[in-house]
């Protein structure tokens, strides 16, 4: 049913969300007489160019992506956000954070990286995904702050010995990793330019029965422009 629901309804490749009741102040504004968009046909999908990237990339066609507005924010009441350390863990998500999803119907990961099973560096980014930062200079919460996060995930019975996380690596292999990541990076920037916009974004490990991949970005106004 989700996946109907996406093929045939909510994803409008190449176009502005106009289903969200939850607005980006990016978008256009709505006009009040445009009728609401049309449910395609069961399954149906734009086809893929011949000349379409192999994977995404910073210049993806339109076509092949879509921002859409979180139907499910997170909640304003027990989520964090990463305002200072001291905070990270009590404040409420401020109101004018936007969380956006970007669905893409090309991979990720370029058909260069080998299988998880043949090198380590695949097998970590298949098992933690891609994560990165923009419109701030300053270095993200320290990891060592997260045994005071996780009683906010009691409910859900997240524990620090159920955590799956790779240890950091080498310099290279951090770079490698950062690599991998810098075409959503330069995506990101484009749309939430830095010097307004500061993100959060991250990309979940694939999931082999996944349709579409897409990239969460939570965004809120950079301080400059406060």
């Amino acid at each position: 049913m989700p996946v109907k629901y996406l093929l045939n309804y909510r994803l409008l490749w190449g176009q502005p969300d106009a289903i969200a009741i939850l607005r980006s102040s990016l978008d256009p504004t709505p006009d009040p007489s445009d009728a609401p968009p049309k449910p395609k046909s069961p399954g149906e999908l734009p086809p893929i160019p011949p000349d379409a990237p192999t994977h995404f990339t910073a210049d993806t066609p339109a076509e092949l992506y879509f921002i859409a507005m979180n139907d499910w924010p997170y909640s304003g009441e027990s989520s964090p956000h990463a305002l200072s350390e001291s905070s990270l863990c009590s404040s409420i998500v401020p109101p004018e954070i936007e969380h956006s999803l970007i669905w893409t119907r090309l991979p990720i990961f370029p058909p260069t990286l080998p299988p998880p099973s043949e090198t380590a560096l695949s097998a970590r980014l298949h098992q933690d995904g891609l994560w990165g930062f923009t419109g701030n200079d300053a270095p993200p919460p320290s990891p060592s702050l997260l045994p005071e996060c996780l009683p906010a995930l009691a409910e859900w019975g997240i524990t620090m010995d159920k955590l799956i996380r790779s240890s950091r690596g080498s310099d290279e292999e951090e770079a490698q990793v950062r690599a991998y990541g810098e075409e959503i990076a330069t995506f990101i920037r484009r749309r939430w330019v830095e010097r307004e916009w500061e993100t959060a974004w991250f990309v979940n490990p694939p999931v082999s029965s996944v349709v579409f991949a897409a990239v969460t970005a939570s965004c809120g106004a950079a301080h400059a422009a406060c």
